[in-house]
């Protein structure tokens, strides 16, 4: 332990000196590599996963250039197998899972009333690992080549790759072992940053509310963030004990998931949708979240059935632990275990249902502002649902025969990820950018970037409906001329490349917007508490802690009614101008920093990001099968992780003169 004593002359404390200088810069890039703020963490988180979402999208454009035309010559079949499977991984990982895990970084806080997570190192430990897992699986192009087996990768596949006779090569199973452990060992890095994150917000939720704040007080996207947390808690450890499996089958021979040694290949399938499943409501959830924050403020008025969307939204994270089996109806089941998912299939579509009604009703007889973050919000309501009701027809087991591999299902999960969680996603990044940059994005450009992205998504989606329906299989990377399927895959190509159309068109919405005007606080007219301080927040978020007497409790410090028949008008207090240094629409905070406010903030750390370099440096020692250079590469991970550990342990969060 460090003794730190006062000095005489200054009447400061000294500095900590160690092997590491604590950071100090507050500005300039080493400010964000080694900051603990939550605010900070979730627009990397954000940026991260745009910078992913166009490489996930360059995949797509790819595969779509190879399907555009029957026979299509763009990408050999070795290459389109990589590109799939890469695009479906990025998309799910590092793309909507984290940019669900931005929104959830950077408002959980101030929404709660709190002045950061938790635990604010293991917040920046987690962004870096999901950094470095992204960055590892990219690596694998530098090697053997990428992973290959689709996001599924399903056994026995996994081990022979999609081209089993091309094994008769003398280094063909060498480079199918290398992608496939690529694929295990970067998700499992993804996956410890998904957990400690879920520790995290389970434990914000329940520790950090502001005084007055009761669980069903709580913003919505709060209600969902903490549910998602709950699902991730419980699937990553499936996930987890499936992917080391798998590393053990590929690299050293082990029996889980071969026949041939006592193992099952269903078992795989087993372990993945256990986790898979609840995975589409771990990306669903926060948008769904947010959503629930847009539609009241743009039709003013409070949210229809508040408790019933909450618990619907615990309902869906329960259900989606019971429909697992409903991705395997072809595995060979038996017809009782297909009739029980059929019908858990079938329930989940009930609390989906309600919040569906509940937005609807939140909507109905509002004074409704079609803004971009509205536009975006309804989109989802609207795309989601085509996408809810393809769904169901999965429960129906004939049906789901006949549809299995085909680009129906193709067209269904889109509908689902990204008509129901980036069209919400999209719509949070409208709202929310003021609150984070302090200016508003471009209502005119956001809005032709809602509709090209509307028209692109359905024109690339819907047409898969009816080309799985004529019975297109997905994950061929061609097609013979004379099938029927030219013209609908040519649309859809088309429809494609519009989607990238309104991605460059929000990215000219982000240059063009710098130089708007200073938006203030509350420039939408806001509900919630994260609209009660500053634009951006001060890093300690609330000079006072708010004390909470209603779920909508912005609102209700703006505007008070004498009675039901009365128009709400704004009252001098709270959060009101009269009581407001800078006005209503100005900061709402001393402008004094964190220190000379006498509260105790989290300093910067180097050992988060120290920390999460081990771990892909120790993955790569199992690429090896020579035993010294394996173990070398376990060591020099190892001791830069448990070494990193070490200082963080020994390391105060915070020095004493701070």
């Amino acid at each position: 332990m460090t003794a730190i004593a006062e000095n005489p002359s200054t009447g400061t404390l000294p500095r900590r000196r160690g092997i590491f200088p604590r950071p100090t810069k507050t500005t300039g890039a080493l400010s964000w590599l080694t900051t603990v703020d939550h605010k900070k963490i979730g627009i990397m988180y954000g940026i991260g996963a745009l910078i992913f979402f166009v490489v996930g999208g360059l995949e797509a454009l790819l595969i779509r250039a190879q399907l555009a035309t029957p026979n299509g010559e763009v990408l050999s079949a070795d290459l389109y197998n990589q590109v799939f499977t890469m695009h479906g991984l990025t998309m799910i990982f590092f793309v909507v899972m984290p940019l669900g895990a931005a929104f959830i970084n950077y408002l959980l806080p101030l929404q709660l009333g709190a002045r950061d997570v938790a635990f604010p190192r293991i917040n920046a430990v987690s962004l870096w690992i999901w950094v470095v897992a992204g960055l590892f699986v990219y690596s694998s192009f530098f090697f053997e080549g990428a992973p290959n087996g689709s996001w599924v990768s399903y056994f026995p596949q996994a081990l022979v790759g999609p081209d089993p006779a091309g094994n008769l090569a003398s280094d063909a199973v060498a480079i199918q072992q290398s992608r496939m452990l690529f694929y295990s060992m970067g998700l499992q890095i993804a996956g410890v940053a998904s957990l400690a994150s879920a520790v995290n917000f389970v434990t914000t939720v329940l520790n950090m509310r502001a005084p007055g704040m009761t669980l069903m007080r709580m913003p919505v996207f709060s209600w969902m963030s903490f549910v998602t947390a709950f699902l991730l808690l419980f699937a990553m450890p499936v996930i987890g004990i499936a992917l080391w499996q798998m590393m053990f089958q590929i690299r050293f021979a082990g029996p889980f998931f071969d026949p041939l040694n006592g193992g099952d290949p269903v078992l795989w399938e087993h372990m993945f949708w256990l986790f898979g499943h609840p995975e589409v409501y771990i990306m669903i959830l926060p948008a769904f979240g947010i959503v629930s924050e847009i539609l009241p403020v743009f039709s003013r008025k409070p949210l229809f059935g508040y408790s019933a969307i909450v618990f619907s939204g615990i309902a869906i994270g329960f259900l989606g632990w019971g429909v697992w089996a409903h991705h395997m109806f072809t595995a060979g089941l038996g017809p009782v275990a297909d009739s029980a998912f059929g019908i858990a299939t079938m329930l989940i579509a009930v609390p989906t249902g309600i919040k569906i009604f509940n937005w609807l009703g939140t909507m109905w007889g509002g004074q409704i502002r079609f803004t971009t973050p509205m536009l975006f919000a309804i989109g989802l309501v609207s795309m989601f649902t085509i996408g809810g009701l393809s769904g169901v027809t999965h429960s129906l087991v004939p049906h789901d025969t006949q549809q299995h591999d085909t680009y129906y299902v193709v067209a269904h999960f889109h509908y689902v990820l990204f008509g129901g969680a980036l069209f919400g996603l999209f719509g949070g990044i409208y709202f929310w950018f003021p609150k984070a940059f302090g200016r508003l994005l471009n209502e005119r450009i956001g809005k032709l970037h809602f509709w090209s992205m509307l028209i692109g998504f359905n024109l690339t989606f819907a047409p898969m409906h009816l080309l799985g329906l004529n019975g297109m299989p997905r994950r061929y990377y061609t097609y013979a001329d004379g099938m029927g399927w030219n013209f609908w895959n040519a649309v859809v190509s088309i429809g494609s490349l519009v989607i990238a159309l309104s991605f460059a068109i929000f990215v000219i919405n982000i240059i063009v917007s710098r130089n708007n005007p200073p938006a203030g606080a509350d420039p939408w007219d806001a509900r919630s508490v994260e609209w009660l301080t500053s634009s951006p927040p001060p890093v300690h978020n609330f000079d006072d802690i708010p004390v909470i007497s209603d779920n909508d409790e912005l609102w209700y410090r703006k505007y008070a009614s004498t009675s039901d028949e009365d128009a709400p008008v704004r009252v001098a207090a709270g959060g009101s101008d009269d009581e407001n240094p800078g006005g209503p629409y100005g900061d709402r905070v001393s402008g004094k920093t964190a220190k000379e406010l006498g509260i105790h903030m989290p300093d910067p750390s180097w050992f988060p990001l120290l920390l999460s370099l081990g771990l892909p440096i120790a993955a790569y020692g199992v690429f090896f099968e020579d035993r010294i250079t394996m173990t070398a590469f376990f060591a020099v991970g190892g001791i830069l992780t448990f070494g990193s550990m070490l200082g963080w342990a020994l390391e105060p969060s915070a020095e004493e003169d701070h």
